[in-house]
């Protein structure tokens, strides 16, 4: 039984962190949905299906973006209510713009994703029915100028996805310690050259700090030897690192999926696309901790209670086939995963999961 206080009007645009929703006269409705391509779309529809036909059903696209996966939702069943969480105020506000045939049964929120719980429960719910998440970088942040995301064109390093934070990709260029520059580089982005990336970052940056796109690429360009360099941009890596540094990526996703499981209905699903290896290591490893018995061999019977509380409904994780790849290029490294919640989460997995939130200072 979902839990509800009166919530605000739906049509109404929830802010849980600072900042204010910035008109967004430079993209248009319609140029959005040229640009933004989902990724996977049939496979996710079907997917979220089960959980979008039930009655009153409350689901909540943490990844809102562009609203491509949210519309074809909201297009595919009738019953239910979205909530769609994103931290970009621009994509925010042309998502909003995007959906609003939907007005009655959608309500938007400024945040992160990483503050689930609190997003819930200020809009009034206890427990929701499905959770949708596609990770990484929306077409917005990669197309738009001046966000810094892109090393193919020149601009402020930034690469914040909400601009009303603080510290940028440049801020980190020009204080972190060439120790730290290594960990996010190595790390992050799994750049084998990262010891030396960073060298030249601090012995550079003394005489002139990295402020655009094109300083740091041209940098990574000089110092990769040319024969040892992948398939690709040489700056890749590093810009992904950067961007995972900035955001924080990693750390929420560790975060949000036991905030998600401890509200989660039984009958309730989890459908997350990951497109980094260490975004699908994080999911995966969280899936299979609740879908698999660990017990000892040869136990003649499972309790009750150590019997999987996840079923595992993509048998692993499901790629783009050719076809989309060609269609859609960013759909090359999509790994998308989804699990179902089949009994309540026994109370010792439950307290670890809080427990775990407690340690990182998230309050469940």
């Amino acid at each position: 039984m979902k839990q509800k206080n009166s919530a605000p009007h739906r049509h109404q645009i929830q802010e849980f962190a600072p900042g204010t929703i910035n008109s967004a006269d430079t993209i248009t409705t319609d140029d959005a949905q040229n640009i933004h391509q989902p990724v996977l779309l049939q496979q996710c529809i079907d997917l979220m299906l089960p959980v979008l036909q039930k009655d009153n059903a409350i689901i909540v696209d943490g990844t809102l973006g562009l609203a491509g996966h949210a519309q074809a939702f909201l297009h595919a069943a009738s019953s239910f209510h979205l909530i769609g969480i994103d931290q970009d105020e621009e994509a925010l506000a042309l998502a909003t713009q995007r959906l609003d045939e939907f007005h009655d049964r959608f309500t938007p929120v400024h945040s992160s994703f990483g503050h689930f719980t609190q997003v819930i429960r200020n809009l009034g719910y206890q427990k929701i029915d499905a959770v949708f998440l596609d990770l990484g970088l929306s077409s917005l942040q990669i197309d738009e100028k001046d966000r810094g995301f892109s090393y193919l064109i020149d601009e402020p390093l930034d690469m914040r996805m909400d601009t009303s934070k603080v510290t940028t990709a440049a801020d980190i260029l020009l204080t972190y310690s060439e120790k730290d520059l290594v960990r996010i580089f190595r790390d992050y982005g799994q750049e084998r050259w990262a010891q030396k990336i960073a060298h030249a970052i601090v012995t550079d940056r003394v005489i002139q700090p990295f402020t655009t796109t094109t300083q740091l690429a041209h940098l990574v360009d000089y110092v990769i030897p040319r024969k040892n360099r992948p398939a690709g941009n040489p700056a890749k890596r590093v810009f992904q690192a950067l961007r995972i540094e900035v955001n924080g990526e990693l750390d929420q996703l560790r975060s949000v999926l036991p905030q998600i499981a401890l509200h989660l209905n039984v009958g309730g699903r989890i459908v997350i696309e990951s497109y980094h290896s260490l975004e699908d290591t994080i999911v995966k490893h969280f899936f299979t901790s609740g879908s698999r018995v660990d017990v000892p061999r040869g136990i003649p019977e499972i309790p009750p209670e150590l019997q999987p509380y996840f079923k595992d409904i993509t048998h692993g994780a499901l790629k783009a086939d050719q076809n989309e790849v060609d269609t859609n290029p960013r759909s090359r490294s999509v790994r998308l995963r989804a699990i179902e919640l089949v009994k309540e989460i026994p109370l010792k997995e439950r307290n670890k999961m809080k427990h775990s939130l407690h340690a990182e200072g998230m309050v469940e």
